[in-house]
């Protein structure tokens, strides 16, 4: 069995005061401290491979991590806001591996993805509607997905 730990990016600057480009909107102080403490969490899961959505925020969400793992972040457009979550569980089943990978996507996306995988018959053990900063982990074993456990935002 594998774990794939799909994680909600960390606080951003508000939507409605930023002015340029959506993409290139950062985390907050706050932010940057929930990316920190997803580190620390995740640090000791050794991770195979990260993945994010080329958004900035998604990939400041995963930099610590990255440092602390010795990893690259990959970025790909499959976990874009506004993304097709088919594509997103396809792009989750073709990551796997023998070691955990982490993914990081935004609340769109996310809530598509644990809908494909409730109408599959895996019973969600948390809300759809995730905050910033938490995460999901993702059991997949013979390439479906057997099992999924929220987890509450780091402390911050």
């Amino acid at each position: 069995m594998t774990a794939i730990h799909l994680i909600r990016h960390a606080k951003a600057k508000n939507r409605l005061e930023w002015s340029e480009p959506d993409e290139l909107r950062p985390l907050t102080k706050r932010g940057r401290r929930e990316a920190s403490a997803l580190a620390e969490r995740l640090a000791s899961e050794e991770l195979a491979q990260l993945v994010s959505s080329p958004y900035l925020r998604c990939v400041q969400t995963l930099e610590p991590l990255a440092v602390a793992v010795d990893l690259p972040i990959e970025t790909t457009e499959l976990l874009a806001e506004g993304a097709d979550g088919n594509g997103a569980v396809d792009l989750l089943l073709s990551l796997l591996g023998a070691t955990p990978v982490a993914c990081c996507t935004h609340g769109d996306v996310l809530f598509e993805v644990l809908g494909i995988v409730a109408e599959g018959g895996v019973h969600l053990d948390g809300p759809r509607e995730a905050p910033v900063a938490s995460a999901w982990i993702l059991e997949v074993e013979g390439g479906r997905f057997v099992a999924a456990r929220f987890v509450e935002q780091p402390p911050r």
